[in-house]
């Protein structure tokens, strides 16, 4: 199968699952005894005209099979509706939506760029006093739960003033130039970028240790030894190279967890990305937004795993990936 053909199966497959993940969405918060417009209808800004736009595009006066049914119409044609501030979904999805990708390529970048050196160099220094600090460290970064980690960067960050302790940008950024934008953005993600970095990096290390050593044991590594080859050559051209195909397969992985996680830590440091718009409208029981968040994330999730498995194909196009 070529690879666009391979493409086009995996799109086919997510299909029903994005399906399942809107029908239990939909239904698990209709289930809550709330007015999905309650706070609409309190908000002065709001016509009249707009909320019965609202009952009618919803069907709140319909059966809830009838307003799934016509919730998806609404989704499928890009009408996400109005959040209870009587700003538009879509509007407020495309203001956060980049900021999360932005979060999360920062973090997937950097515990890729450390984390597989140090689970190689673990692996090589087994059972020595390298080897065994840096389990311990992992273990630690594992042990420690995001939520309070954020926090106590967060009271780091008030103490000593080093870091801003919210936000993306300062009060005055639109009065910087353009080196001076980017390097506020980037204070600006040093501490959520730690929290998510810290947690993910524990966990490829150990990984990317375990499959190499597993690797280092099987026949073939040991023939290659004793064909006389370098230890060099047998690690770095034999070796490495099949230990780190099963690491590709945990990008999308590494995807979804960050997208799920960084809900928490974007919450702490007030970061204005999808989690703590999710959470923050899951408090207030904006249906409307609620409901899109959580389909553009799993779209998003999706997307991860999808990419995860072109490279796993591409990388190794014996391998079919699952």
């Amino acid at each position: 199968m070529n690879l666009m053909g391979y493409i086009l199966k995996r799109i086919y497959q997510t299909i029903p699952l994005l399906f399942l993940v809107s029908v239990i969405s939909f239904f698990l918060i209709r289930m809550a005894p709330v007015d999905p417009l309650a706070e609409l209808r309190l908000n002065p800004s709001i016509t009249q005209e707009t909320l019965d736009y609202e009952v009618q595009r919803l069907g709140l006066d319909k059966p809830v099979i009838v307003q799934y049914g016509k919730w998806l119409k609404s989704f499928v044609h890009g009408d996400f509706g109005y959040c209870t501030t009587g700003e538009k979904v879509a509007d407020k999805l495309m203001e956060r939506i980049p900021n999360t990708l932005l979060l999360t390529g920062f973090v997937i970048f950097f515990t890729w760029a450390v984390g597989i050196p140090l689970g190689i160099s673990a692996a090589l220094h087994w059972r020595k006093p390298l080897d065994r600090i840096l389990t311990i460290l992992s273990s630690i970064g594992m042990a420690i739960p995001s939520f309070f980690f954020a926090l106590l960067l967060l009271l780091f960050a008030v103490k000593t003033g080093w870091f801003p302790t919210g936000g993306l940008t300062s009060y005055n950024y639109n009065e910087m130039g353009f080196f001076g934008k980017i390097l506020d953005v980037l204070h600006h993600l040093v501490l959520p970028v730690t929290v998510l970095f810290t947690i993910s990096l524990s966990g490829l290390q150990r990984q990317m240790r375990g499959n190499l050593l597993d690797v280092l044991q099987s026949d073939y590594v040991k023939f290659a030894r004793a064909k006389g080859l370098s230890e060099t050559k047998v690690i770095y051209k034999h070796a490495l190279r099949n230990a780190i195909n099963p690491m590709v397969t945990l990008l999308g992985f590494e995807f979804a967890s960050l997208l799920s996680g960084a809900a928490l830590t974007e919450y702490v440091f007030q970061y204005p990305g999808l989690g703590r718009l999710i959470l923050e409208a899951v408090m207030k029981s904006d249906i409307n937004l609620v409901m899109a968040s959580l389909m553009i994330g799993t779209i998003m999730l999706v997307i991860g795993n999808l990419l995860a498995d072109i490279l796993l194909k591409l990388v190794d196009p014996g391998t079919e990936a699952v």
